[in-house]
């Protein structure tokens, strides 16, 4: 993300201009806008054009839009923002008052006013516009005829290309076709992952399947790589990691990232946080529950009480505009100081 533009007074009213430059900025576009902000880009507007003879046409302008958000529409596969609202700004093209979509898209400026920017949404610009903020993990989550490479940065995963292949049986009479089939699947992985994976960023490429299909992959990987004289994988081969999952969909990666081996080879990327801190309180309410707790009833108490060392709040809970919890929270402790928020988790340390 890039920030063109910063102009918020000591109230916390003001506006940012910002430029999405890579698909999770979109994601952090998403997390920073609420509704009852104001959004100003640029736009694509149809307008109805009437002659003097009373003949009328359309046509489609381009123009710069203000508008006081309502909905907000997230397109994970397009990495495309909507955000609907009424336009408050005098325009030629579009009357006061009248609804209007903007799209907001990679390489695209925008600018975001809010009545009050709160600390969260202030660090997590920063966050975003710090260039060193990239996914340095990848993982490549497989099994017979199924793959998923994927891209995870310290705010979200990205699936960046799925593999899908029929392969033949293994039969008697037919083991050539069988291992035609395995070829070409691997083949397609590979591909996929030299055409995705940054290896000036990533530190540490996770594969993990069930069985032996890992070990597989990457024997005929390197074996490749060695034929075709392919440095960039060579050079790259201690980042590799193979690791057990239960099958080749996106789902698996979640125990993937739980293996302590993994956490041990993660430990100085951007995604270790988030996940560590699932761990804890994972081990926490397992071996200790009278220490771990979930829900508002709970929470509240805990508040109360003044017992809270760590918070975890889901974005969903917190995008939930209604939802005064993690308000509630910080007004019993008073001792509010954010330590860290993640695509799936914000934690929050109360000192």
């Amino acid at each position: 993300m890039k920030l063109v533009r910063k102009n918020v007074d000591k109230t916390g009213e003001g506006s940012v201009t910002l430029v999405p430059e890579q698909p999770e900025d979109i994601w952090h576009a998403y997390n920073l806008i609420a509704e009852g902000d104001q959004v100003r880009g640029s736009t694509i507007r149809k307008v109805q054009n009437e002659s003097s003879t009373g003949s009328s046409s359309s046509s489609r302008v381009r123009t710069t839009l203000t508008i006081s958000v309502e909905a907000i529409d997230f397109d994970t596969q397009a990495q495309m923002l909507r955000v609907k609202g009424r336009n408050i700004e005098e325009n030629q093209f579009v009357k006061m008052g009248a609804y209007h979509t903007i799209d907001l898209e990679m390489n695209r400026a925008f600018t975001l006013m809010k009545p009050e920017w709160d600390s969260i949404a202030l660090e997590r610009i920063e966050m975003a516009c710090d260039v060193t903020q990239n996914a340095d993990v990848a993982a490549v989550i497989m099994q017979d005829g199924l793959a998923h490479v994927c891209l995870i940065t310290a705010s979200m995963t990205l699936v960046r290309s799925k593999i899908d292949m029929t392969i033949p049986r293994k039969r008697k009479g037919f083991v050539q076709q069988h291992e035609k089939g395995l070829t070409k699947f691997y083949e397609a992985v590979m591909q996929g992952i030299l055409r995705h994976v940054n290896f000036d960023v990533v530190k540490c490429i996770l594969v993990a399947s069930p069985g032996f299909v890992k070990d597989q992959f990457y024997e005929y990987m390197f074996q490749q790589a060695v034929k075709t004289d392919n440095k960039v994988l060579i050079e790259n081969k201690s980042k590799f990691m193979l690791v057990h999952a239960s099958s080749g969909f996106k789902h698996s990666l979640k125990e993937v990232l739980q293996d302590p081996a993994v956490i041990v080879k993660m430990s100085d990327t951007k995604a270790a946080g988030e996940v560590k801190a699932l761990e804890n309180f994972y081990t926490t309410l397992q071996l200790e529950p009278a220490k771990a707790f979930y829900g508002r009833k709970h929470i509240l108490k805990a508040a109360d009480a003044q017992a809270i060392e760590t918070l975890l709040i889901s974005d969903n809970l917190f995008r939930t505009y209604n939802n005064n919890l993690f308000e509630m929270v910080n007004d019993r402790t008073g001792k509010y100081n954010q330590n860290e928020s993640s695509g799936q988790w914000r934690q929050h340390e109360l000192l």
